[in-house]
């Protein structure tokens, strides 16, 4: 089985497709908020430094136990030690949660799109837009959010259908610098925008007053969150890297990409909103996901001049960052069915994509009075599975990932795997981080999502 796994083809398209992965609607629609929230340059600080120890540290983890066992994440966790087979269990329950979700909100990004290229860009600017197309209280099956569902939920399926290399490679090689040069295009036009300077002034300098643990809190799940940790994606894309790519090097230039992207999105985002709000900061402090993406940023474009036009272009990148990430958790999905169902790819690409299309319609309509009276935990059906996969499972995934290789195994398990390509010059800090800061650090992380549900605060 192991000598037949698909392969990268290169060390450069493992980083693209990894980065792709890690390169989400996070980086676009939470980042900026956070980095606004908490204290402008002193939030970039904090985020760059946990970017580049504890991040590092978790991914470098699991694309080591991936390239080490060449199998997905629940017979990667068990041939590290059979007793830690259940933790490859919940890894893989994390992305198969996740994935029929993010697919009803790479929908929404898809309707947005469709809509500036045809020139009714600026109609999405209506207060009253975008709760009646989730709502769906729109007329017609271009106002279905299903519609637009299942449209993008078809176009991960070709893409992985096509296999590692001529799809999840291939597309990814194309996307991430194309993604990269439209986010540079985007945060160039937002800087000429009459008031921006104050606003890019709000963006970079520190404000050392708004400094707290809260920060740190902030920037450190951010941090977690966006670099596609601790759902099995390292690992699988750790079991399609070639032997000889050095490992170390790879998570770097991953490392870079994500935090690069999430900067540009902040540089993209926050001066065109002051500019907006008059050097008003409020709303930007106020603005997160959803509500930021496609409530508060059509507003924006409307007040600009070509404001269509860059609409357009904003929203192509966006449905990019979508598509890389969305790819990413399919293909573990499939990873996943192929090595324990033993099917052939094809019949498990039409299975994950049945089961996605089966589990995200109560997502695509919990927002709707059909669905108003269901509530789990008191939320819409899209917010109670973000809960549950983002906040809860995934934290507890990586602190026992950090048990397992830190305390059980040991950390030269994967000091070995990397060493067999390279140097490890980051090696003292990743027996540091593994074995107790990122443990503790993983523990506050999962206490702050508690508490913030609890209403106990808010990070």
């Amino acid at each position: 089985m192991n000598k037949q796994r698909s392969s990268f083809t290169s060390r450069i398209g493992f980083v693209l497709a990894a980065s792709g992965s890690a390169v989400g609607l996070g980086n676009l629609w939470r980042f900026p908020y956070l980095a606004a929230k908490y204290g402008g340059g002193t939030f970039l600080l904090v985020y760059i430094i946990l970017a580049v120890t504890f991040g590092f540290t978790l991914m470098i983890a699991e694309v080591a136990i991936g390239r080490r066992t060449q199998l997905s994440c629940i017979g990667a966790y068990k041939q590290l030690d059979k007793r830690f087979g259940f933790l490859g269990w919940l890894a893989a329950a994390v992305p198969v949660i996740i994935t029929p979700y993010y697919c009803v909100i790479g929908g929404w990004v898809t309707k947005y799109l469709i809509e500036f290229l045809t020139g009714n860009g600026l109609e999405t600017a209506s207060d009253a837009f975008f709760g009646s197309f989730i709502g769906v209280q729109a007329p017609g099956l271009a106002g279905n959010p299903v519609t637009w569902f299942v449209i993008f939920v078809l176009i991960n399926t070709v893409i992985v259908l096509c296999g590692v290399q001529q799809g999840v490679e291939k597309v990814s090689r194309v996307m991430m610098p194309v993604l990269v040069i439209l986010s540079a295009i985007v945060a160039c036009y937002s800087l000429t925008i009459p008031g921006a300077i104050d606003g890019l002034k709000f963006y970079l300098l520190p404000r050392w007053s708004d400094f707290s643990i809260f920060t740190v809190l902030g920037a450190m799940g951010q941090m977690f969150y966006s670099m596609s940790l601790a759902m099995g994606i390292m690992i699988t894309y750790g079991s399609y890297m070639q032997k000889d790519n050095m490992l170390e090097h790879s998570v770097t230039q991953i490392e870079v990409f994500d935090t690069g992207i999430a900067l540009l999105a902040g540089l993209m985002i926050i001066p065109a909103m002051v500019a907006f709000s008059g050097g008003d900061t409020t709303l930007v402090k106020e603005s997160a996901g959803a509500g930021l993406m496609f409530g508060v940023l059509p507003k924006v474009f409307e007040s600009m001049a070509f404001g269509n036009v860059i609409g357009t272009v904003f929203f192509v990148l966006v449905l990019l960052a979508a598509l890389t990430s969305s790819i990413s958790l399919m293909e573990t999905i499939t990873s996943i069915v192929v090595d324990k169902a033993h099917l052939s790819r094809r019949a498990a690409v039409i299975a994950v994509t049945v089961f996605v299309l089966l589990l995200g319609i109560p997502s695509c309509l919990g927002y709707s009075e059909a669905f108003a009276a269901i509530q789990p935990l008191g939320m819409a059906f899209l917010d109670f599975f973000d809960f549950i996969s983002n906040s809860i499972m995934m934290p507890i995934v990586a602190f026992l990932t950090c048990v397992l290789v830190g305390h059980i195994v040991g950390p030269k398990v994967v000091i070995d795997e990397v060493e067999s390509s390279g140097t490890f010059r980051r090696k003292k800090l990743f027996v540091i981080m593994i074995r107790w800061i990122a443990p503790i650090m993983l523990v506050m992380i999962l206490a702050t999502e508690i508490l913030k549900f609890m209403g106990v605060v808010s990070v």
